[in-house]
């Protein structure tokens, strides 16, 4: 059986190879378009794992695999604040406002969508 440690290092391999794909494949110029993917995708996609893990479908160790492994690697509030920063540092305001509004809305709206999703369509429970 996987220890849960092998199985947050396992995912998070994973994760850390998928933000890096998405980083080399979605143009950043202008505005940090791969960050935001990574988060508002990691966002949605673990609302519905919260609900995968509520419905009783994912084990802890799955849950640690796809949550604090994969999900907690391809997302990233480091690197949004390293470009908030630079927005900020080389005033493009209206970047800025975009990304900071997109991501602090946008991150948790899909995370609840990603969940009353799972809760309802792919894990209801009875």
């Amino acid at each position: 059986m996987v220890s849960d440690w092998m199985a947050v290092a396992l995912g998070g391999a994973i994760g850390a190879l998928l933000r890096f794909y998405v980083s080399e494949t979605v143009s950043s110029e202008g505005f940090p378009w791969a960050t935001l993917t990574v988060n508002l995708v990691g966002s949605l996609l673990l609302g519905v794992m919260t609900a995968a893990v509520a419905a009783s479908t994912l084990s802890e160790t799955q849950a640690l695999l796809l949550g604090t492994g994969i999900l907690g690697a391809f997302t990233t509030l480091s690197t949004f604040s390293i470009e908030t920063a630079t927005l900020y540092d080389e005033e493009q305001w209206s970047a800025l406002l975009g990304y900071i509004a997109s991501s602090a809305l946008g991150g948790p709206l899909l995370a609840l969508v990603g969940w009353r999703v799972g809760n309802s369509v792919l894990f209801p429970l009875t």
